[in-house]
């Protein structure tokens, strides 16, 4: 199509809307839309790349058929289109500053030739030139549609700004100043208000002439921001009066803007805390605030504790902004807690996921990197408020799809937001795992998140291997008590369900085996690194199999004894000289008239007496065919006799 040319193409300008260009271009839109190969423009543009990447750099078209009127007879774009245009350029613009192709494209970042650097830099003084100048005329133009609002606004992270001293166009960036903030006024959708915050960041470059500019926009938008936010605030909590939907509303579109800037953008000098801290305990005071109040409340509260830490950490603070710090945090992490209980699923989603990081931040860890003197920050969660975040993963995560509703607007899911809850519930059972992981929780309330390993393998097998993975690393022995723990919950929810004369054959037992074979393999093949934990794991196994005397009275099997069936599992990860220390550790358990037994419910003590025999008596015939062959040489010389090497685990580490 690009290459066809037809005799009524002839004589037509080089750019602009009436141009070849400008043809081919709707054409790359038409195209884009129509064979929906693909949502994303960014792998168009990147297939398109190498053989038609002048036509993708003629921005100047593309901003002719936006902002200029079709001529007569000449069929406008429509709106699905412009949006797609606006992709498409904002895509072409990233691949001509970046130099490298989308995610899932290519091998990674490449080292550009010195034309290709020169190319590099002249596109993006180009774009630099034509966009200060069509940008605020575009954002004009479409300021309220979202879509193109949000491209549209990442395309100034291109931009070489000191073009806007040396090309004198420090007008137009006065009038993109005074768009974004229409923009923000105009608009409450989070992904609109964060390109906003975006765009401020990256022109707020104090490399630049033009940041004094950009910095006094920047405090006078939020002074009107804060200002307005606080008068709102009165009015809505004002006691005795009930607080309309506009107000809230209000509240919320303003506390949005707040947030959204806040990431990004230090505004500790507005103090916030007081005013987002009130909002919050007064919510769980009342219990009708309403749910998207709390939750930009509890991420605006979040982000302040987060910048007031780095002042912190850079040293450049006061004595007491470090207990001004602490006590702010902590009665930040309380309010979360206390959210925890709420019934709204999103506000205690939104109360886990910052209680998670807040955990992580100020763990033991704060202190690395030559922070001792942040060591009064660090907060270790106590045993409710573990409890309190195992209780919401094993609630919220380890559920069934059909039992997930839609608790938001009461509609059938769909698949696509079946997905999405899924995505969602997998960050939210990430973000406890790291709790585990960097030892912020006791590494024992792992034991329920591992037994769900093999029922929920294809959702989050590959986060649970993972944590098991990093936890070993840590400590090896921990892990595997932690392990063995989780096999043991299983083995007492299976007995609670079935009986204690259950059918070993039975899926529920086998399930619970083929776990502990999974659990198994993780240990890899070098038995060495693994030595001690294997074996602590066997000891703590033969406990529980012990533990509880026979539901059957004297003479009879051991409540757990069917466990050591699982244990045997193990067994084969123990090098030979720990399995005659294991054997002689369960022998301490077992009587005389359990070594006689054969019935079948004695079967897993035999087995896995059996388990731990495996390869000791082949080692000790071949020691001794070892003698046998060297009999002569024995006989000729004065020797020592032969010895077999037989080093067991230090006394404490296994009994």
């Amino acid at each position: 199509l690009f290459s066809h040319r037809g005799p009524e193409e002839e004589g037509l300008p080089r750019r602009g809307r009436q141009s070849l260009n400008g043809s081919l271009i709707k054409i790359t839109v038409f195209f884009f839309l129509e064979s929906e190969l693909h949502e994303h423009g960014a792998y168009l543009v990147d297939s398109l790349w190498e053989c038609a990447s002048e036509l993708l750099k003629d921005w100047e078209t593309m901003i002719s058929l936006l902002l200029d009127e079709p001529m007569p007879g000449e069929e406008a774009l429509t709106d699905r289109q412009e949006t797609a245009l606006v992709e498409i350029m904002l895509s072409a613009i990233r691949q001509a500053c970046e130099c490298h192709p989308p995610v899932g494209r290519g091998t990674g970042k490449r080292v550009l030739t010195a034309k290709e650097k020169k190319t590099q830099l002249d596109d993006r003084t180009r774009i630099t030139e034509m966009f200060a100048v069509a940008l605020p005329l575009l954002l004009a133009k479409y300021c309220v549609d979202i879509d193109k609002v949000t491209n549209l606004l990442q395309i100034p992270k291109y931009f070489d700004l000191d073009i806007y001293t040396t090309g004198r166009l420090e007008r137009h960036m006065d009038a993109l100043l005074r768009q974004i903030w229409e923009v923000i006024d105009k608009h409450t959708d989070t992904e609109v208000l964060e390109a906003c915050s975006t765009t401020y960041y990256c022109l707020c470059n104090e490399e630049f002439t033009i940041f004094n500019r950009v910095d006094i926009a920047r405090s006078q938008l939020l002074d009107e921001l804060v200002d307005k936010f606080n008068r709102l605030l009165e009015d809505f909590l004002q006691e005795g009066e009930e607080p309309d939907d506009d107000d809230a509303y209000q509240v919320l579109s303003t506390l949005k803007k707040i947030t959204a800037f806040h990431n990004a953008h230090d505004l500790s000098k507005w103090d916030l805390f007081t005013s987002n801290y009130r909002l919050l305990n007064i919510g769980l005071q009342n219990g009708d605030m309403p749910e998207q109040i709390v939750i930009h409340a509890m991420q605006c509260t979040h982000y302040i504790v987060l910048w007031h830490l780095a002042e912190v950490s850079d040293g450049s603070s006061i004595k007491g902004d470090l207990v001004t710090l602490r006590k702010q945090m902590r009665a930040f992490c309380l309010v979360c807690q206390r959210y925890l209980n709420s019934i709204n699923t999103a506000v205690k989603e939104q109360a886990f996921t910052i209680l998670c990081d807040l955990l992580l931040i100020f763990s033991h860890q704060i202190m690395s990197s030559g922070l001792e003197r942040l060591e009064d920050l660090v907060y270790a969660p106590d045993s409710s408020l573990q409890a309190e975040l195992l209780n919401f993963i094993l609630d919220q995560v380890f559920i069934d799809q059909d039992d997930d509703v839609n608790s938001t607007d009461g509609q059938q899911d769909d698949e696509p937001s079946k997905i999405e809850a899924m995505h969602k519930r997998r960050n939210l059972l990430a973000a406890y795992c790291k709790l585990i992981i960097y030892n912020v929780v006791e590494m024992n309330t792992g034991a329920d998140i591992f037994k769900h390993y093999m029922r929920y393998y294809n959702d989050y097998g590959d986060i649970i291997k993972e944590t098991m993975s990093k936890t070993r690393q840590i400590d090896k022995i921990q892990c595997a008590k932690t392990l063995i723990l989780s096999l043991q919950k299983l083995f007492n929810e299976m007995m609670s369900e079935l009986g204690f004369n259950f059918d070993r054959s039975s899926s529920a037992f086998c399930g619970v085996k083929e776990l502990a074979r999974r659990f198994s393999l993780t240990f890899g093949l070098d038995q060495i690194k693994t030595r001690e934990a294997i074996a602590m794991l066997h000891k703590d196994g033969i406990e529980f199999a012990f533990k509880e005397p026979s539901p059957q009275g004297e003479g009879g099997p051991p409540l757990n004894l069917p466990f050591l069936d699982i244990l045997s599992e193990f067994s084969s990860k123990l090098i030979r000289q720990d399995k005659r220390t294991v054997h002689m550790y369960l022998e301490r358990f077992m009587t005389f008239q359990m070594a006689l037994q054969r019935d079948d419910c004695w079967l897993p003590l035999i087995s896995y007496r059996n388990s731990l025999q495996a390869g000791v008596d082949d080692d000790a015939m071949s020691v001794i065919s070892g003698i046998s062959s060297r009999g002569s040489t024995v006989r000729s010389k004065k020797s020592k006799p032969a010895t077999v090497s037989k080093r067991k685990l230090p006394e404490g580490q296994f009994y």
